[in-house]
């Protein structure tokens, strides 16, 4: 290959996506398995769920599919915390319709997506009910 060519492959790599770096940045996918004993105090014995969350840092958004059992959710987050600790709201979601499922996208702020993406052990996802207003099931969200 002559000079001239070899210039022209790390543009061609590029132009079909074979491109390391920043622009290469991908989703984070999390999960938590949900339960009224994981919340702080204990929730909501017979309630359970699981949350799947993707977080792409790069666009400063947090997408999540959520489904609950065994109770009516009247709001839902993710939290900052360690296990252990009530936390303040990081990021808002939907609470679960009728059928126990909520699904949806947030832009929140640049350093919250990088730190659940990097540190997603200090969040956690709640869901409320009327009956356990503080929280009802709770799980430490993970890779």
């Amino acid at each position: 290959m002559t000079h001239a060519m070899l210039r022209l492959v790390p543009l061609a790599l590029a132009a079909f996506g074979f491109c390391a770096g920043p622009a290469a940045a991908q989703e984070v996918k999390l999960s938590a398995h949900l339960t009224g004993a994981a919340e702080k105090p204990a929730g909501d014995p017979k309630g359970m769920g699981h949350a799947t969350v993707r977080v792409d840092a790069a666009k400063s958004q947090v997408c999540y599919d959520l489904m609950v059992e065994g109770l009516t959710g009247t709001m839902a987050h993710i939290h900052k915390a360690a296990p252990d600790a009530s936390g303040p709201v990081a990021v808002p979601l939907a609470a679960p319709d009728a059928a126990g499922k909520s699904s949806g996208c947030a832009t929140v702020d640049p350093a919250v997506a990088k730190d659940i993406a990097t540190n997603p052990g200090g969040y956690y996802v709640n869901v409320h009910s009327a009956d356990f207003k503080a929280g009802a099931i709770r799980g430490q969200l993970g890779k």
